[in-house]
């Protein structure tokens, strides 16, 4: 076999991992997303399916929250229940998500729903905004600790409108201060953050998952 013919496989096996590995929200599209008809070409990330950076620096969101324009994709009212579904090629034997929102860009998010193992081999999956969130622009993430394969942290963050109670009764700073109750999203194998790693194998079980809990691949 010729040397062009090696390094022309070799570079088709390197565009592998991007093409087909991987998983990546596509309800609601997250920002820099490859299959959202409004992004523009230039922001596309085509590598939108790869994990975090295992130095955890572009913890949150990729860093996307900073330097893309905000665009919101969904608007979901407080009190309504609906579902996000992921897509790609490699599922990496399940593993376990979180959903939550951010009012502050990213800088914390707070759990929704919590999706312990099995996940996400059976998207979509439903959750609820809760009833006394505000109104406003926020920062809907999904994240993902595969079972099967390195340890890593996946996450992708969508920007979307929520409508809430806007009421004299129902002052926001109430609202956030409900919201502040919920959990933060946990977090592991990334190293500037924390010392925390997932072991292989093994579907990770969220110290505090919040008030909303499934479970799959026959954890109870």
């Amino acid at each position: 076999m010729s040397w062009k013919r090696i390094c022309t496989i070799c570079a088709f096996s390197l565009c592998l991992p991007v093409a087909f590995s991987h998983m990546q929200m596509d309800n609601p599209f997250p920002l820099r997303s490859p299959l959202d008809p409004d992004t523009p070409s230039s922001l596309k990330d085509y590598n939108m399916v790869a994990p975090l950076n295992p130095s955890g620096n572009d913890f949150t969101c990729k860093g996307y929250q900073w330097n893309t324009p905000w665009r919101s994709t969904t608007t979901y009212t407080a009190g309504q229940t609906y579902n996000m579904s992921v897509t790609g090629g490699a599922t990496h034997g399940g593993g376990s998500c979180q959903l939550s929102l951010s009012y502050d860009k990213g800088i914390t998010f707070k759990v929704i729903k919590s999706i312990i193992g099995g996940c996400p081999l059976r998207p979509p999956y439903d959750f609820t905004i809760p009833e006394y969130a505000p109104s406003g622009q926020a920062l809907f993430a999904w994240t993902w600790y595969n079972r099967v394969g390195n340890r890593e942290m996946y996450m992708n963050c969508a920007v979307v409108d929520i409508v809430g109670d806007d009421s004299p009764s129902h002052r926001r700073e109430t609202a956030m201060g409900a919201l502040a109750h919920l959990p933060d999203i946990w977090v592991a194998n990334l190293a500037g953050i924390n010392s925390c790693r997932t072991t292989e194998n093994a579907d990770p079980v969220f110290p505090n998952p919040g008030p909303d809990v499934v479970y799959g691949n026959d954890i109870s």
